[in-house]
């Protein structure tokens, strides 16, 4: 049955207009290789937004739409339905009449679900639609995620564990405290919630009188409940373990991963440990392998861009560069680019480090220096493989360069990265390297240089007047000025900050651009050994928008902030 929906969901998006019969067939390809359902993948593909969604559903099946977030729920309600029926079906009980118990469901056609809350509580269930964001937030909420951590803390017996605060626990004596169910517990609501902020990496850190943990969320740090510091050597030592590294070794560096299962999502961990003065320094990389992957469409680039980029991408030779900062969005435009040129006459192989997601069709090589598996060896074995398009995840010296280049001389389109500010500083890192200018000219045919600026929280969203200093500081001098075409007035939003966004005003990221396409003049300036500045000026007098620019165009569509935009592009 659950089948049969989803082709009827499917075909009613299609039939609204919603979606293309293309973009429906591209989602039901999606959920056959991730085994996601066909709703949550054509929102993260960004084909609908979920609120919509859930207003679709909440019309063809004729319930209710309830918006979890204003009502407040009676614990008693919850307590009728067991978490562990709650978490399978996602539905939360929300309210009780008499006999009738209303249920907010992500499924609301589910009859197994409803079946079974019904002969657990002996009443009639009536079905409501909310969104799967909003359902999971109040699991968390009302069946103990939410301030857990407080109160798990509290039941902690350190003398039963064998813990003392000041003194340092032998690794014998660790080995056993990391297997108690309340150690294990505590590590699982650090990695849940991180989970459940949408967190990139999670900083657990050790100061001379605390243990602080801090989650990256959108690019940036956020402080949340910590565990007090004698917990700190339990805690740390049971990432360690499931990591795969020594626990008895705190006085070396040491990686890992490990993997997670959290709500039918497959969240790959990677683990850094490093030792500081104040004990062992642990982050933790957070990547959700079961995410749809993002079409080039969806990353933010401008249609002009767009057009120009994958005219780019089916060129049959040449290097393509994409830079800009770590986490900056490079590996993600890379893996959408190369989804976009695989097809069955192409022969496509990655040499990566890490490999973070798999991709069909394409031969994925993962980088192992204890094997002398490097980015050069490696793309020396790839070459007498017959590829036709070659992924190197970075260009870090200058044979790999070298041999890059020559690849791409020799009949072979390469994708690569770098870690430079701008198009244009991407010749200058080459040379630095020691490529020779006439070789660079002569193999690249692109560079893109991206960021990623943070997205207004549509929650909290609100128009404003911004501060007179900050237009000067993008080039837009009246805080109301009508547009290029004088139809419209231009206005400003930002995001005053809600429980969504952790009161930061932002949720989710979006990429802005800038794409340098080498000329004649260029590659002449480029052999010349001009400077960057000097290459840029070019650039931008053949067409080239640059970072600020693409980044103003999603202000005025108020999708960013001008104070976004400033914190990323501006230099420093």
């Amino acid at each position: 049955m659950a089948k049969e929906q989803k082709k009827s969901l499917g075909e009613s998006l299609a039939e609204e207009g919603i979606i293309t019969a293309e973009q429906l067939k591209q989602a039901r390809e999606e959920e056959k290789r991730t085994g996601q359902r066909l709703r949550n993948i054509l929102v993260k593909m960004g084909l609908i937004a979920e609120e919509d969604l859930v207003a679709l559903i909440s019309e063809k099946l004729g319930l209710p739409r309830i918006e979890l977030s204003n009502y407040l729920i009676d614990p008693k309600i919850v307590e009728l339905v067991p978490e562990a029926l709650a978490r399978k079906y996602e539905l939360i009980p929300v309210l009780k009449i008499g006999n009738r118990l209303t249920c907010a469901m992500v499924d609301p056609w589910n009859i197994f679900a409803l079946d079974e809350i019904r002969a657990k509580t002996n009443l009639i269930i009536e079905p409501a639609v909310a969104t799967e964001s909003e359902i999971k937030q109040a699991l968390n909420e009302h069946y103990g995620a939410k301030g857990s951590m407080e109160d798990l803390i509290k039941t902690i017996d350190e003398k039963k564990l064998g813990i003392e605060a000041g003194k340092e626990i032998d690794a014998k004596k660790l080995q056993g405290i990391v297997e108690e169910p309340v150690v294990i517990k505590l590590v699982n609501l650090i990695i849940m919630q991180a989970v459940k902020e949408g967190a990139s990496d999670i900083h657990i850190e050790p100061e001379e009188e605390a243990l602080n943990i801090r989650l990256r969320v959108d690019g940036m740090l956020h402080e949340i409940s910590s565990p007090p510091k004698h917990l700190q050597s339990a805690i740390i030592s049971r990432i360690k373990i499931l990591a795969n590294l020594d626990i008895a070794e705190r006085r070396a560096p040491q990686d890992g991963r490990f993997t997670v299962n959290l709500e039918g999502r497959q969240i790959d961990i990677r683990v850094s440990n490093v030792p500081t003065i104040y004990g062992e320094n642990v982050v933790l990389r957070l990547l959700d392998v079961s995410t749809a992957l993002l079409g080039l469409g969806q990353l933010g680039f401008s249609q002009e861009i767009l057009d120009k980029y994958s005219k780019l991408i089916t060129r049959p030779h040449g290097i393509i560069l994409v830079t800009g900062p770590t986490g900056s969005g490079k590996t993600t435009t890379l893996y959408a680019s190369l989804a976009k040129i695989n097809t069955v006459e192409k022969n496509i192989i990655t040499i990566e480090d890490p490999v973070e997601y798999k991709l069909a069709g394409i031969r994925q090589i993962q980088v192992n220096p204890k094997v002398d598996l490097t980015f050069a060896s490696g793309l020396r074995s790839i070459l007498r493989q017959d590829p036709d398009i070659i992924m190197v995840g970075e260009m870090r010296d200058l044979e790999t360069a070298e041999i890059a280049i020559q690849a791409a001389l020799t009949g072979h389109l390469v994708l690569s990265t770098l870690h430079t500010n701008d198009a244009p500083g991407a010749i200058t890192r080459l040379m630095d390297m020691g490529v020779e200018p006439f070789l660079a000219s002569s193999s690249i045919i692109g560079i893109l240089a991206q960021r990623l600026v943070r997205k207004i929280c549509p929650g909290c969203k609100e128009e404003y007047t911004p501060a007179e200093e900050a237009l000067k500081d993008i080039g837009l001098l009246n805080g109301r000025r009508t547009t290029d075409d004088g139809r419209r007035e231009l206005l400003f939003y930002r995001g005053k900050g809600c429980a969504k966004c952790m009161n930061t005003g932002y949720k989710g990221r979006i990429s802005i651009y800038e794409l340098m396409l080498p000329d004649d003049k260029i590659r002449n300036a480029i052999v010349a050994k001009s400077p960057a500045e000097e290459i840029r000026k070019l650039a931008c007098l053949a067409g080239m928008a640059v970072l600020m620019e693409d980044g103003i165009e999603k202000v005025k569509a108020g999708i960013t902030t001008i104070e976004e935009v400033l914190r990323v592009t501006r230099e420093e």
